[in-house]
């Protein structure tokens, strides 16, 4: 079953605007810079409740999952809870008999009904591991609750229409209704609402629905593979659920150098406004979320600026909110873990501590592998554009013959900063490693680390460091990874590879590049590294970031 443990944690109006013509009156003076998450945050569902805008995202593999972001502004966002702790149908998201790499949850649906947020979620799983499960909660940093398990539906969207009825929408224009108690699905109900045309031969899915002034809105992405085809978001509009559909190309846009972008949602404000919030592909750092106007146009929610192109910069709806981030700095002083962290995959709760040596993460070996790839309690934060750096200080003196410890840039291929305990002796080196995964099961079939360069150590402390470069460069990012290392904190020492290209590939972990603190064992399992701190920066999104090259 799935555990239901959850993390806990710890006047507004974009522009005045006329439906029957795309002049804008801006009332604000604070500019949100697109994208509005440069980081991976992929398949967003967004809902305002009051004053308050909740996103829940894709995490997949990474474990608290499916995390809940809160904004007043739509430009200080934080994580303010999961919806669950761990996945737990399967040995694969321990790591063992498989992974779960680019699998595990999807594309979670938010809704917020009579009083209570609702979550709809399947795992990009086979069998029961793909069950689609229903979470509610009173508040959306949760404790979330499992309100009933059924058969998996893909991309689906969670509905409860003004009449009781409730609603999933799922695949490419496929609609059942559930039992008014959400327990499962009302068998016979399952129906097609829409045929494919013939230009929407390729992706057709993401689904998201909304209902404005009594009509019906599905939004999807859309994408042919074809020469002179681009990625757009579609609309499929009807006066009734069940349908006749009608449909409507809502954007199509490129952006910052960057690719076309789809898939999203649309939500309002409390003063009746709408926006569009919509995710792109990035490269290296992953599918990052940008907001734009959306403007009802003959009844259709049309997104973007008054050229239907994703503009460079919005007004957000509040100022004077406190900064925040979903990707922070930590010094482990609290006792639980922050929710800016993930593990990789399920973490072993007895193999890391906050609380055993105060103001340290401890990490400790506990299982024998021969890859970071199958390395247990790999902790992660997101890296983000256009520039970022990440850092930690690491106390090496209870490593045992064969450990392997330090900070990498992790993903699909790595670069890495590995401390290695050989006999009596440490060394650093600066690794690039690579995995291959079977099709069904994600299994490490082969696994390569390149060292390019190592240096001996004598100290028993060390400092590392990743800086991570995302700009614009020739119609896709830079993406480059440098390395360094410091004995004292001070003076940093370059090695290893310069310019190390990150990579983005959706047939092994379809994920951004993430920051991984790791300690693993290679021989035999019961050392450990303290890390005292993670130490973060990103550079401003500067205006310039934004001009194609």
């Amino acid at each position: 079953m799935l555990a239901l443990a959850c993390l806990l944690s710890c006047s507004s109006t974009l522009y005045a605007q006329d439906a029957t013509d795309s002049n804008y009156t801006t009332l604000r003076t604070e500019k949100i810079q697109n994208p509005m998450l440069w980081a991976d945050v992929p398949d967003p569902d967004v809902i305002r409740v009051g004053d308050t805008f909740y996103l829940v995202s894709t995490t997949m593999h990474l474990m608290p999952g499916a995390p809940i972001m809160k904004s007043k502004d739509l430009k200080n966002w934080e994580t303010v809870g999961y919806i669950f702790d761990k996945l737990t149908d399967s040995p694969k998201y321990d790591l063992q008999q498989g992974t779960a790499y680019g699998r595990g949850q999807w594309a979670t649906s938010l809704k917020y009904h009579n009083g209570k947020f609702y979550a709809l979620l399947a795992p990009n799983e086979q069998g029961a591991m793909g069950d689609t499960y229903i979470f509610s909660a009173e508040k959306a940093e949760g404790p979330w609750t499992i309100v009933s398990r059924m058969r998996h539906f893909h991309d689906c969207s969670l509905f409860f229409d003004d009449d009781g009825r409730v609603y999933v929408i799922y695949g490419t224009g496929e609609l059942m209704e559930l039992k008014p108690d959400l327990s499962d699905v009302i068998e016979g109900t399952h129906m097609r609402i829409f045929q494919r045309e013939e230009d929407e031969k390729g992706i057709l899915e993401g689904s998201r629905v909304i209902k404005h002034n009594g009509k019906y809105y599905l939004l999807m992405i859309s994408h042919v593979y074809a020469p002179g085809k681009h990625r757009r978001e579609v609309c499929y509009r009807a006066d009734d659920i069940h349908g006749p559909y009608e449909k409507q190309v809502i954007l199509e846009s490129e952006f910052g150098g960057f690719s076309y972008e789809a898939q999203g949602t649309i939500v309002d404000t409390q003063d009746g406004d709408w926006l569009g919030i919509i995710f792109q592909d990035r490269g290296g750092v992953g599918r990052v979320l940008t907001v734009m106007p959306c403007r009802w146009i003959n009844g259709w929610p049309m997104l973007g600026d008054e050229n239907g192109k994703v503009p460079d910069e919005v007004r957000p709806l509040v100022s004077g909110q406190p900064a925040t981030a979903i990707v922070k700095s930590d010094d482990f002083s609290d006792a639980k873990l922050g929710l800016h962290w993930q593990w990789n995959h399920n973490p072993i709760d007895e193999a890391w501590s906050l609380t055993e040596r105060p103001g340290f993460l401890r990490l400790k070996t506990n299982r024998v592998v021969n890859t970071l790839y199958l390395a247990p309690n790999t902790l992660t934060q997101r890296m983000e554009g256009p520039q970022c750096s990440g850092a930690i200080v690491m106390d090496l003196s209870k490593m045992k013959d064969g450990d392997c410890a330090g900070l990498s840039a992790f993903n699909n291929d790595t670069g890495a900063l590995v401390v290695k305990k050989k006999g009596k002796k440490l060394v650093l080196e600066m690794t690039e490693m690579t995995v291959e995964l079977s099709d069904r099961d994600k299994e490490v079939t082969n696994f390569e680390e390149k060292v390019i360069e190592s240096v001996d150590l004598t100290a028993q402390k060390i400092w590392l460091r990743i800086d991570g470069d995302f700009r614009p460069q020739g119609g896709w990012g830079t993406d480059a990874a440098n390395f360094y290392y410091s004995l004292d904190g001070k003076e940093w020492t370059k090695i290893g590879t310069t310019d190390y290209k990150m990579r983005f590939d959706w047939r092994r972990f379809f994920m951004g590049t993430k920051f991984g603190i790791f300690c693993y064992a290679t021989k035999k399992a019961g050392g450990y590294v303290d890390v005292d701190a993670f130490n973060y920066s990103c550079h401003s999104k500067t205006k310039s970031v934004f001009s194609t090259p």
